[in-house]
């Protein structure tokens, strides 16, 4: 039924009509009733022209003169904007002539789905397998390991293996793939910082867990290892073979870097070795001082987002925008359809606008040509031009 390769997640609803319609009236509701309502970015007929929303499946019978029935919608889209299309489907409130009703049931992550099979089907292979030439431990490893590829996880936005919170080790490595290679045999307790720039999560971790940084033994894990010793507590250091990664490395070569690991007194750079220890209050330093930076950011977006809570509280679900002035009182209140016409055509003089929708660059555009202050909607889509003076607020943004 998915026409479409890419397809994430399948959009289940059921509908009710008060009268004899067909899958035709159906589907032609469904463009006819949504057309312009989520934007341009959302728009059903151009994304299924782009083949981001497939072919969309109606199953509908009709009894003592009403009609009811399914509609399945696969979708490409990410989770959220999947979501706003599929509450847009209960915006139908007529089929045809007919009085209808649409409810959302459940989206389904045709991927997760799929996984599950896939297990379950090894399983029974794996019961039912006669013994061959192969040897049965190898195929044990070979399943074994594409379940451990889809383990990997984010450990406060970092790629992580599973077990990093709850191991008392833990392995540092640079980035996504390496996380996989080791998850691939069986090694969980990873996590990478992904480049020399080491997120805040990772000297925190350090204070708690036997550390152990595991980077390719080239000029770039070099320096990322040298920006860790900086403001990182780390207890031994381990280097891929040279001219390997730890990405590409095999099991063995893993189990041998890691078996001679090298404790960080013993480092042949014993000057690097002897300032890194004398400068460990500094490193605590600087290390509070970039969390209490992060703190102070994260505190100066909530403190931008709190005027708007009400707002937004007040339009979820709506589908509807508000123009405010200087004191953030309502001084229009439109739908999100009608938004993009209503900043090009207001006489009022906003100073911003609250809506419950996607923000677009489409609307960034329209919001600096008036010379809007703020813009603020339930999420941020592809906005690549971002004027200095206009402030783009979500409620992820804090």
């Amino acid at each position: 039924m998915h026409d479409i390769d890419t397809t994430k997640y399948l959009v289940h609803a059921n509908i009710t009509a008060e009268g004899f319609v067909e899958k035709s009236d159906v589907v032609g509701a469904i463009f006819g009733q949504t057309e312009g309502l989520l934007g341009e970015e959302l728009d059903l007929r151009d994304l299924q022209k782009s083949s981001r929303i497939g072919r969309i499946e109606v199953n509908i019978e009709s009894k003592s003169g009403k009609s009811a029935g399914e509609i399945l919608i696969p979708s490409g889209l990410d989770k959220v904007e999947t979501a706003i299309l599929a509450a847009s489907l209960e915006t139908i409130d007529r089929v045809g002539p007919c009085v209808a009703h649409v409810e959302v049931t459940k989206m389904e992550d045709i991927r997760a789905t799929k996984r599950k099979r896939i297990t379950e089907r090894a399983k029974k292979i794996m019961r039912n397998v006669i013994e061959t030439t192969i040897d049965s431990d190898t195929m044990v490893s070979e399943v074994k390991q594409a379940v451990r590829m889809e383990e990997i996880t984010q450990y406060k936005g970092l790629p992580a293996g599973p077990n990093i919170e709850n191991s008392d080790a833990i392995i540092i490595v640079e980035g996504r793939a390496d996380v996989l290679n080791l998850l691939k045999y069986g090694i969980k307790n990873t996590i990478a910082v992904e480049g020399t720039n080491i997120p805040v999560v990772v000297p925190k971790l350090s204070k708690r867990k036997t550390v152990t940084a595991f980077f390719d033994g080239d000029r770039g894990g070099e320096l990322i290892l040298k920006e860790l010793l900086q403001v990182a507590e780390v207890d031994y250091v381990a280097m891929s073979p040279e001219g390997r990664s730890v990405e590409d490395m095999t099991y063995k070569e893993i189990a041998k870097s890691l078996h001679n690991k090298t404790p960080l007194e013993q480092l042949d750079n014993l000057k690097e070795k002897k300032e890194q220890a004398q400068g460990r209050e500094q490193t605590r330093v600087i290390q509070r001082k970039k969390v209490k930076e992060v703190e102070t950011v994260k505190e100066k977006a909530e403190e931008a987002i709190a005027p708007f809570k009400t707002h937004l509280q007040e339009l979820e679900g709506t589908l509807k925008a508000r123009l405010l002035d200087n004191d953030k009182n309502v001084v229009k209140e439109t739908t999100v359809r009608d938004l993009a016409k209503e900043l090009k055509e207001t006489t009022e003089s906003p100073k911003g606008v609250v809506f419950d929708g996607v923000i677009t660059q489409r609307i960034v555009d329209l919001a600096k040509e008036k010379d809007l202050e703020y813009v603020v909607g339930i999420k941020e889509g592809d906005v690549v031009k971002r004027p200095t003076s206009l402030k783009i607020l979500t409620p992820e943004s804090a």
